[in-house]
């Protein structure tokens, strides 16, 4: 019998509210060729940051930032985590396999946790979810698991105190790390008749000012700025249209301005500034995606939608929340 939970982790809806999660898989039996039997990852806001496996022994930073920490102080200490919990999940799935009666074949064990923490308003919590299925067994388990109060409190003092100064050390790590960049700003039309898009992309933090000046003045006709969006490495992009015809520009000197932490970048708008669709250099799929794409859109949603919503409720010192027939997933607030 193989015990297998798929896990997706999505980036959370919220710019101020951050995530931290560790995912472990390890396959207990016959050797599958090319699968380590034991591999983790670890994310920030939904971005892998690190890869260990049982075949190379050692953590690999997936992002450069990482390179920074991995030759720290810290990192014996985090590493140790690594291999702490990697011990745990061994003890599991042998404890599952003789519950299940099942002591050949190939079994596969997962398990991910981590915590949340909102940066404006200090709220935090943490989650640990292990694979069930609808069984006997796997309702024994998870009693016997939600019932070890010593266990519980020791996993609360972890998830609301420890997991969170991780956390908050790694975005520290990022956003030096992205303090580095610099905006990048181009000026993009899809056709002739199109308006001109000033695109500013890369930048970190979030507070940017996109301003259009014609002939040395600031020029507020015409224009539509969009809203704020974020990019996959934890910067920010943000466009400015202007909807003028190419005659008007071409009479008059238009430029976008862009201010950002005490810098200020132009971009003179000529015809072989733009770039279009007609250009050697494709700038991702802007054109293929609507201005206001609502899968874009962030909201204050709290909850990841990764997580059940048909979890039910009980107290025990630490609040549990468990999902029967799917995982058992410890809450802690």
């Amino acid at each position: 019998i193989i015990i297998i939970i798929i896990i997706i982790i999505l980036n959370l809806v919220s710019n101020t509210s951050h995530a931290f999660i560790t995912t472990y898989t390890e396959i207990n039996g016959h050797a599958i060729e090319g699968i380590p039997e034991i591999s983790s990852v670890a994310a920030l806001d939904g971005r892998q940051i690190d890869y260990y496996d049982s075949e190379i022994k050692m953590l690999i930073p997936r992002q450069d930032w990482m390179k920074e920490f991995i030759s720290g102080d810290r990192f014996k200490e985090y590493t140790e985590i690594r291999e702490r919990v990697q011990q745990t999940n061994k003890i599991n799935i042998t404890v599952l396999m003789q519950q299940f009666n099942q002591t050949h074949g190939v079994h596969t064990y997962q398990r991910m946790y981590g915590c949340e923490w909102d940066n404006e308003t200090g709220y935090s919590r943490g989650f640990d979810q292990h694979a069930q299925i609808l069984v006997q067994q796997g309702v024994i388990t998870m009693y016997k698991w939600n019932n070890n109060r010593a266990q519980l409190e020791l996993l609360r003092q972890y998830y609301q105190h420890e997991c969170v100064n991780w956390l908050q050390h790694f975005l520290k790590l990022r956003k030096v790390d992205l303090e580095r960049g610099t905006p990048e700003v181009s000026l993009l039309q899809k056709d002739p008749s199109s308006p001109v898009v000033c695109h500013v992309t890369s930048f970190y933090p979030s507070g940017v000012t996109i301003t259009w000046l014609r002939n040395g003045q600031e020029h507020d006709e015409d224009v539509d700025l969009e809203e704020l969006l974020p990019n996959e490495d934890g910067t920010f992009q943000r466009t400015s249209f202007l909807n003028i015809p190419p005659d008007e520009w071409e009479k008059n000197q238009f430029v976008c301005e862009v201010q950002h932490r005490g810098r200020t970048f132009r971009k003179i708008l000529t015809a072989d500034e733009i770039k279009s669709n007609n250009s050697k250099l494709l700038i991702g799929s802007l054109w293929g995606t609507p201005r206001r794409d609502p899968c874009l859109k962030h909201t204050n949603e709290k909850t990841p939608t990764s997580w059940p919503a048909t979890a039910s409720d009980v107290t025990t010192g630490a609040t549990i929340k468990q999902a029967l027939g799917k995982h058992v997933i410890h809450f802690f607030v």
